[in-house]
């Protein structure tokens, strides 16, 4: 096992007390990162080990993520990977996901997040390997997508045979110059498949299980009639900020 002893030091402020407590706080990340991948697998989304679920120690600078190729039925808490965010591993026995250095660019693209999910889902992917955004057709979509959910350009030769997982990040990065994660927490990597996000891992894994409902959806709104248009921008604007935002009204006030 790698494992530094200084991986607390500058969260802790060196006292022992404080340390107690992060190291605490980083064994429940570890326990939410597992609980958000076998969330995906139990949803559908994912088959045998395409797809991985990450979460982000903000304070202490460390991120938890599944290790590489371990099939999902044999994930233990103990077995999540905890790297620093330049990608140096912490601590854990196994490598870390091949997926990492995206994940790691996207939580620094987006500070606002704290989980990222990648999977390999049948209609999501299938949207991206068509190099086609999603079309919001309907309000399900406008619930939790505010517009179509994009999907990057394709990578050139040079970024695919050199740093390949971070130029992935970077793709995306571009694909959201003009655009709001929290609005948007998905896309579509073209070719290959969707990346979401949340404010933490367990919702980051949420938005994938939307996002393939809402791509199955649009996918059979289209099959249906060709001609199918999205919905109208006051309807879009209607179901999405009646959940977001400052005036939103659905569900129950927080603390009630």
């Amino acid at each position: 096992m790698i494992v530094s002893s200084a991986i607390y030091v500058s969260a802790c402020n060196r006292s022992a007390k404080n340390c107690k407590v992060n190291t605490m706080s980083l064994q429940q990340l570890k326990e939410e990162v597992l609980e958000a991948n076998l969330e995906v697998v139990r949803r559908g989304l994912v088959l045998f080990t395409f797809g991985n679920a990450s979460g982000i120690a903000r304070d202490e600078g460390l991120v938890v993520i599944k290790p590489s190729g371990v099939p999902y039925e044999k994930l233990r808490t103990e077995d999540m990977v905890v790297s620093d965010l330049s990608g140096k591993i912490i601590e854990g026995d196994y490598r870390p996901s091949s997926d990492l250095p995206t994940h790691l660019v996207l939580y620094g693209i987006f500070p606002q997040i704290g989980g990222v999910v990648h999977t390999h889902s049948e209609y999501a992917t299938a949207w991206a390997q068509a190099g086609v955004p999603i079309p919001c057709m309907g309000t399900t979509h406008a619930d939790y997508f505010y517009g179509e959910v994009p999907v990057t350009e394709p990578l050139r030769e040079t970024e695919i045979v050199n740093d390949y997982e971070h130029n992935t990040g970077m793709a995306i990065k571009r694909a959201f110059r003009d655009r709001d994660p929290e609005q948007m927490p998905s896309v579509l990597v073209a070719g290959h498949a969707p990346f979401c996000w949340g404010k933490d891992v367990a919702e980051a894994a949420h938005h994938a299980v939307v996002l393939e409902n809402v791509a199955r959806m649009a996918y059979l709104t289209i099959s249906i009639e060709n001609g199918a248009q999205p919905i109208s921008r006051a309807l879009l604007d209607k179901h999405f900020f009646r959940k977001h935002g400052h005036d939103a009204y659905y569900g129950q006030p927080k603390g009630s």
